[in-house]
């Protein structure tokens, strides 16, 4: 009898390019922990694109829009390159809230748009500074598109940071 396709279960791969399995494992980590953050701030950006209210209504609505679908986008890169290097992208939204250095928003403590802008600001700052210790392991390892993926994802985040900060600058 065949085996059940929908049991399969994502496992380590042989990866065999030339970057040490443990390299490759640590990185792994470092990348989870990208997509973790990365899943949190989509998220966090999404709720507070359906929620902002305010004069400024309509540019942070378009704005978080933006953001949301740039993010939405990075997961399934960031997951896809944790299975390229053999190791299985991390899931679960608690997984992802623990992992993570952005802060998960409760509906029932929703900001000002304000505050929402803040924050947003804030840990895209955070996410880019971490993503800056897996670009050093990944340089370490000779992971060069490891690197590469993470160098292009701090940029996005801090421009997104200093979009959401010059919407706030007094």
């Amino acid at each position: 009898m065949a085996a059940n396709p929908l049991n399969v279960v994502a496992e380590e791969l042989p990866v065999e390019t030339g970057v040490a399995k443990a390299d490759r494992e640590k990185l792994a980590g470092l990348l989870n922990q990208a997509l973790a953050a990365s899943y949190v701030l989509y998220a966090k950006t999404h709720a507070f694109h359906w929620n902002v209210a305010g004069p400024q209504f309509y540019g942070i609505h378009k704005l978080t829009d933006e953001q949301y679908q740039d993010l939405a986008a990075a997961i399934d890169e960031i997951a896809e390159r944790v299975r390229a290097i053999g190791f299985p992208a991390m899931s679960g939204l608690a997984n992802y809230i623990e992992a993570s250095v952005v802060d998960d928003v409760d509906v029932s403590e929703m900001p000002g748009a304000r505050d929402m802008v803040a924050q947003l600001a804030r840990d895209h700052q955070a996410i880019a500074a971490k993503m800056r210790e897996a670009v050093s392991a990944a340089e370490a390892a000779d992971d060069v598109y490891s690197a590469d993926l993470l160098t292009g994802r701090i940029g996005v985040h801090e421009e997104a940071a200093w979009m959401l900060n010059s919407i706030v600058a007094e």
